[in-house]
This record gives C-alpha cells, sequence and structure tokens, in this order.
C-alpha cells in the first residue's frame, strides 16, 4: 500500500506485522519438513499464495486471510508433531 507514496495507517501497520509474522512462522515450519522435494513445494506454495494476495486492502479479507493462514499453519505443525512421534 506505501508503495504509492502513502504512509501506512496504524492499523494498516500492525495488519503487515501481523503478515510478515505469519510468512515467517510458516517459512520456519517449512524447514522442519524432512523431505526436500515436499520443503521445495511448501515453499513455492507459501511464496506464491502470499504473492497472489500482497495488494489486498479490504480489512475483513486480509483479517481472513490471517486467521487461514494460521489455520494452515497449526495443521502443518500438527502433521510434523505426528510424524516425529
Amino acid at each position: 500500500p506505501a508503495a504509492a507514496g502513502r504512509p501506512l495507517s496504524p492499523s494498516q501497520f500492525l495488519r503487515r506485522q501481523q503478515v510478515l509474522q505469519l510468512y515467517r512462522k510458516i517459512l520456519r515450519a517449512i524447514r522442519e519438513v524432512p523431505a526436500e522435494q515436499d520443503r521445495r513445494y511448501l515453499k513455492d506454495w507459501a511464496r506464491e499464495e502470499f504473492r497472489r494476495n500482497k495488494d489486498a486492502t479490504e480489512e475483513d479479507a486480509i483479517r481472513m486471510m490471517i486467521t487461514q493462514g494460521n489455520m494452515q499453519l497449526q495443521e502443518l505443525q500438527r502433521t510434523l508433531k505426528l510424524a516425529k512421534s
């Protein structure tokens, strides 16, 4: 949003921080995936998913995407935990 030279509002700034934090957590979790091919696939998927939605501005839609992303992250973490046990 700030690309056009407009500063971010406080809520946009916080939302952006949330999105970046989620992205980092997902990439960190993907590093735990044992198979190289699966890791590469998941990393590409995550990168593409975030890139595709980077211009979203609708607050509710962004909130929903963050929630969805967190659910997918939890699912990945659960799967990894099961695989290790």
